[in-house]
């Protein structure tokens, strides 16, 4: 039976990886998690009585714990998942997004390997990083183009500068020891099970509730959209199958404005919850976010060529699962707004 550690297993792309995981194979799962915010255990229904399952609240920086869980589970690969993401929170507190993207993953780096290279040779041959990064390290393009594994890094903002070190420190522990690592970039997830803070949850709950749909600046910045169950399929299929030292792009082929996601999501909460409609005369524009990149788009060629990868849904059926999901999950996201988050604007502080 594989072991694997996922780090970051109560967020959100790292329960979907937890959620398939447990579901579609026969892999032991070790969910390592600080358990921050934007975590969520109730992400991952039925895993704690699952018996290939543990959980380990650690936080990635705990260089001791780490060595820990690496000694008690024993695991045959790591997915890394556990980072701060959002971009209006890095420009209001950089430091944290320095601390857990970057010193966190230099910790990781180096519990895995001293674990790695304490294992019989067979078995350290056998074993496998996979660091789990953004699009967002490559900056922002123009009105052509895409992003490749060759594009050279322009990160923009403190979440993606962040994560643009944690690649390379990643990098670095492949070139000069030898860690069998792989890597993957990806473009704007969606889906189930979402922290309301971004941006398709954010419109969809706050159109549930008839209050204003804030669109940054003129709602023309492009993104490229990619359900997030997807690319946890392309996540195990690059851990399984990945070339060792090779990086690979995850993306939907789904390039958006934002102000068209905006408009789509009105019309399904139109169809779907018509009490409030027309809801897209609530789309409110507000001042853009500081260094808002332009348009991002991936060339996810590489992974459908080499490994076979492809999105199984297109924006539209993935956006219409996402609406009927949250509409029958209420219990799930009314609980995150009866904390601490109140869906208020951040990343506003840059006086």
């Amino acid at each position: 039976m594989k072991r694997i550690v996922v780090t970051g297993g109560a967020g959100f792309i790292g329960s979907a990886v937890v959620r398939q995981l447990l579901a579609e194979t026969d892999a032991f799962v070790v969910n390592v998690d600080k358990l921050t915010y934007a975590a969520n255990l109730s992400s991952l229904p039925g895993a704690a009585e699952n018996p290939r399952y543990a959980f380990e609240k650690v936080d990635i920086c705990d260089g001791d714990a780490l060595r820990r869980v690496f000694a008690e589970h024993r695991p045959d690969a790591v997915m890394h998942l556990a980072a701060e993401s959002h971009v209006d929170r890095s420009i209001d507190g950089p430091g944290e997004f320095i601390q857990t993207n970057v010193v966190g993953t230099f910790r990781l780096l180096e519990a895995a390997r001293g674990y790695w290279a304490s294992l019989p040779a067979e078995e350290r041959a056998a074993f496998r990083f996979h660091h789990i990064s953004t699009d967002e390290v490559f900056g922002t393009l123009g009105d052509e183009g895409f992003f490749t594994e060759t594009t050279p890094y322009s990160p923009n903002s403190p979440y993606s500068a962040s994560k643009a070190s944690s690649d390379h420190l990643v990098r670095a522990w492949h070139e000069t020891y030898g860690m069998p690592v792989v890597l993957t970039n990806c473009s704007n997830n969606y889906g189930p099970y979402h922290f309301p803070e971004k941006l398709i949850p954010l419109v969809i709950l706050k159109g549930l509730k008839g209050e204003p749909l804030p669109v940054y600046g003129k709602g023309d910045n492009i993104r490229d959209w990619l359900y997030v169950e997807d690319h946890a399929r392309a996540l195990r299929l690059v851990l399984d199958k990945g070339v060792i030292g090779e990086s690979y792009n995850i993306g939907g082929y789904n390039e958006r404005t934002n102000l068209d996601v905006v408009r789509t999501i009105c019309a399904l909460l139109d169809e779907m919850a018509p009490a409030g409609a027309p809801h897209d005369r609530l789309i409110t524009f507000v001042a853009d976010r500081p260094g808002h990149d332009k348009r991002y788009a991936i060339d996810a060629s590489k992974i459908t060529r080499e490994l076979g990868w492809k999105p199984q849904e297109t924006f539209e059926t993935g956006l219409r699962k996402t609406v009927a999901w949250y509409l029958e999950n209420r219990s799930w996201w009314e609980a995150i707004l009866n904390g601490s988050y109140r869906g208020e604007r951040l990343g506003l502080d840059v006086a």
